[in-house]
């Protein structure tokens, strides 16, 4: 038994045993030698195993991610704390993997990855001569009414669902935003020879529904189904501020003498003013109202027209209504005495009236001016609106109204005639907002319900 117990009292095989009589007397090897069986070990569960302490790595230690070889960190030798001979080794063979103590780290140097928003250049320096040509040496005195679109010069695909709103730059007459219920919101550089689809902004994690330029600088905002309002830089490709709600907004915009507001409208029925300065509401419309369908400032930004959705409630009032922008109340709430809804509202650009898109089929005509009457001698009829946010718009000159239609033509309006001028069929689906170029008066963009964006020339 006391030769069982001294073998096994060893802690490791590399110790030297004690010779005692005893292993002498019974001839067993001095341990100089290796013995001819090795005894069992204890169960594991009875074995002892010391806990193996954790320690963190070495404080400033440093490890190159690109030397996939090396197994350790290579630590940096820090004044006063003792250094192995291993790690003396390391640094010695590793001295390129250490940064410079010395040398000051540049924090400015940023690392040069791609951006997936920035798909291609904004610049018009490739726009074609004759289209610049037309932008900055437009005769003076020349018509509209001779210029009018006659087909598709260009298609812009991108969106895989419909197309809810287009909208042309003021400043950069060259690029179209656009807005789909796929989520994305797009900016096109209409004629570049390259890539036409120059931006891609996909931070709405829902379907967008509208989208504004501004018109001061490449500042762009959209709004959807996540409950945001979103600005946009453009020309960085990066999104700068997050306007957040409990509603969903259906749309936006801007203040047409400040830059620095826009006006919100959601499905709650609540309408906003928003500073984009402080990130805060300056102002907030309640009224009991329906889904807001659109909204367009008057008198100089004085005034403002929201149009809403009061179908299921079987009454008339409040589907148009006259706003004061400061004082916060309604004007006139009983504008379009029709049993229909407006997806649309739009002003003219010269003289005081507005129109509204209605669901009977038909653009009706009102004055801006109090009592804001509707003119019950003018209407514009031909094209079809059947349910769907089919939007409308003036030309630049104030000389021609466009609208889309859900048989998926474009209708051109004499302004005062308000006589059918020209009918381009455009797509098989509806045709749901048309928008003139700001400068060229003879290009017309329009967007289809199922993810198309054409360019009429």
């Amino acid at each position: 038994m006391d030769l069982i117990c001294n073998s096994y009292a060893n802690d490791s095989d590399d110790e030297t045993e004690p010779v005692t009589d005893e292993r002498l007397a019974f001839g067993i090897a001095p341990p100089s030698i290796i013995p001819w069986k090795r005894p069992y070990p204890e169960p594991e569960e009875h074995q002892y195993k010391p806990a193996r302490s954790r320690r963190n790595p070495p404080y400033c230690s440093y490890s190159d991610p690109e030397a996939s070889s090396a197994s350790a960190s290579v630590p940096i030798a820090v004044p006063g704390r003792y250094v192995s001979k291993r790690e003396r080794s390391l640094l010695a063979s590793s001295p390129s993997t250490v940064p410079n103590q010395n040398q000051p780290l540049d924090l400015s140097q940023k690392p040069s990855v791609s951006s997936p928003t920035v798909l291609g250049s904004i610049s018009d320096s490739e726009v074609p001569r004759h289209v610049l040509s037309s932008i900055t040496h437009r005769p003076k005195g020349s018509s509209w009414r001779n210029e009018i679109p006659r087909r598709i010069s260009i298609s812009l695909t991108g969106h895989t669902k419909a197309v809810t709103a287009i909208d042309w730059s003021a400043s950069h007459v060259h690029l179209l935003a656009s807005a789909g219920l796929d989520g994305a919101a797009y900016v096109w550089n209409v004629w570049s020879s390259g890539k036409k689809k120059v931006r891609a902004f996909l931070r709405h994690n829902a379907p967008v529904k509208d989208v504004k330029w501004s018109k001061q600088g490449l500042s762009l905002l959209s709004c959807g189904y996540d409950c945001t309002s979103r600005l946009f830089d453009v020309e960085r490709g990066v999104e700068t501020q997050n306007f957040k709600e409990d509603q969903v907004i259906g749309v936006v915009k801007f203040h047409p003498d400040n830059s620095n507001l826009f006006l919100s409208g959601g499905f709650k029925g609540s309408l906003r003013l928003w500073d984009i300065r402080s990130n805060k509401v300056v102002h907030e419309y309640i009224r009991d109202l329906g889904p807001i369908l659109d909204v367009e400032f008057i008198s100089g930004g004085k005034r403002f027209i929201s149009s809403s959705d009061v179908s299921g409630r079987n009454i008339s009032e409040n589907a148009v209504i006259v706003w004061d922008i400061s004082r916060e109340v309604p004007l006139s709430n009983q504008v379009y005495a029709e049993a229909y809804t407006c997806p649309c509202i739009k002003r003219h650009p010269q003289d005081a009236v507005f129109i509204a898109q209605s669901h009977g089929n038909y653009t009706a005509i009102f004055s801006t001016n109090p009592p804001f009457k509707l003119n019950k001698y003018k209407r514009y009829e031909g094209h079809w609106v059947s349910g769907f946010p089919i939007k409308c718009n003036f030309s630049p000159d104030g000389e021609t109204l466009v609208s889309g239609s859900s048989d998926g033509s474009i209708y051109m309006y004499g302004y005062k005639s308000t006589e059918l001028i020209k009918k381009l069929k455009a797509y098989e689906h509806p045709c749901v907002d048309v928008a003139y170029n700001p400068v060229l008066p003879n290009v017309v963009a329009s967007c289809s319900w199922n993810g198309e964006v054409s360019v009429f020339e």
